[in-house]
Order: structure tokens, then C-alpha cells, then sequence
């Protein structure tokens, strides 16, 4: 099919792009998008959603967007589900803590769901407050706001139960090398174009905050700076190549 061969040559696509006309297919496997109204041009388009298979080709598990508008990357899939992936980091030496962070994806457009992972890992002896601990200052992650940049959630893994004796109190810490994801999305809606026009990157900067305690110590609360840089692109919106 002449659009698809067009949009598949201009995005590097190698892999066999079905056509599937009336959406037949896509209402066999009840995949039919009824967020989209039957009046909009955009009727009949599927479900977005990746489906994950092991090197035998059996499909393990799968991933569904919300939004067709809307999706996320792979890779930012693939680390939610706890998977290791080889991406260029940033190591990190902060007090009582190591971090190695990095971008899940290199390119983002409009609407991409992308991820920044923060691998931690405590010195010696040393844990850190898990998100919720009262009386001691839990680990969190401050992102500096700015047009364009969706901040969304983010994902912490979970916590061990730390007893100290003299206190006699149990407490939600972090005492092995720990993963957390923060998940961002760059703005698909109308009034983010502007910041957004003609732009090559977007620079992101954040905080870490935590409190970092020994058998023996509590040490007074520390941030980290964390910062990342994440490539723009426009939307493919074309349908076809111009004619001549």
C-alpha cells in the first residue's frame, strides 16, 4: 500500500506494516479503539499497545496505552518492568550515595512517554528512608517545572523493614542498590506548541532528596542535582508523500 510503503521509508521502518482496510483485523482481535468517535476521520484505529516476546517467540507479557494520542517508549516499558538496559549514564557521588542516572530514550516527541531511571546504591552500612517514613526525611525526587514538560509518576521499588534496637522502631528503608523511575512526557496539548517550536532538546533538572542514617548515625538531610537532556522531534503527521 503506496502510505504505508511512504511512511515506512521515511521513518526506517524494515519490519511488515499491516493494511488492514474497513479495520477489519483490528475488530477480530478486539482492539478497536471506541475512544474515537465513528464521526472522526481518526475512526477505526487500534488500541496502541506493545506486545513482549521471549527469544522462542511466545508472547510473555503486554503493554496497553490509555490514549492513542499518547505512548510510551519501549525502553521506558521495558525498566518499569524491572528489565537492565545498556544506555549512556551519569554517575553521581553524593554523600552516602551513589547514583547512576540516565534517559530511557534518546528522541521524544509530542505526546512521547519517556523515563528517567535513578539507580542508587547506599555505602556500607547505610540505608536511606523509604517514601512515607515519618520522623526522618524520606527519599523524594523534586523535577524543576517548565513549559512543554509533563512531569508524571514516578516509581519507587519496595522497601525493607529496618528495626533499630535502641529506638525500638521499625522503619521503611532502602539498604541494597535500589531503582527508581521517574516517568515524564513531553506536552502533546495545543498551548505547549509555542514552547515547543523549533526547538532541538529540552534540558530537565531535578533534586534528590534523602536522609542517609548507619548502625550508629543519623546524618543531617542531602539533595543531589540530577539533570538530563532529552532530543525533540516533531510529529510525523503526514499521511503520504507530497505529489510533484
Amino acid at each position: 500500500m503506496p502510505v504505508l510503503a511512504d511512511f515506512a521509508s521515511r521513518r526506517g521502518i524494515t519490519f511488515p506494516l499491516l493494511s488492514d482496510a474497513g479495520s477489519a483485523v483490528i475488530k477480530q482481535y478486539g482492539l478497536l479503539n471506541t475512544t474515537v468517535a465513528p464521526t472522526s476521520t481518526t475512526y477505526g484505529i487500534p488500541f496502541p499497545g506493545t506486545f513482549f516476546l521471549d527469544a522462542h517467540g511466545v508472547v510473555t507479557s503486554r503493554h496497553f496505552e490509555a490514549a492513542y494520542q499518547e505512548r510510551d517508549t519501549v525502553m521506558s516499558v521495558l525498566v518499569k518492568r524491572g528489565a537492565k538496559v545498556a544506555r549512556p549514564a551519569t554517575k553521581i557521588e553524593a554523600p552516602h550515595l551513589t547514583l547512576t542516572t540516565y534517559l530511557t530514550d534518546d528522541v521524544a516527541a509530542p505526546g512521547t512517554h519517556f523515563s528517567a531511571v535513578i539507580e542508587a546504591a547506599p555505602g556500607p552500612h547505610v540505608h536511606v528512608y523509604a517514601p512515607g517514613v515519618a520522623g526522618y526525611k524520606p527519599i523524594a525526587i523534586d523535577v524543576r517545572p517548565q513549559p512543554g514538560l509533563v512531569v508524571r509518576g514516578v516509581q519507587y521499588p519496595k522497601s525493607e523493614d529496618y528495626f533499630f534496637k535502641p529506638l525500638a522502631e521499625h522503619v521503611a528503608v532502602y539498604q541494597q542498590r535500589f531503582r527508581i523511575v521517574q516517568d515524564f512526557e513531553i506536552d502533546p496539548a495545543a498551548q505547549a506548541a509555542d514552547a515547543l517550536k523549533d526547538r532541538r532538546e529540552m534540558s530537565i533538572a531535578g533534586t534528590l532528596a534523602y536522609q542517609a542514617c548507619d548502625d550508629k548515625v543519623c546524618y543531617p538531610p542531602q539533595s543531589a542535582p540530577l539533570t538530563w537532556t532529552i532530543g525533540l522531534r516533531p510529529l510525523d503527521r503526514e499521511r503520504a508523500a507530497p505529489r510533484p
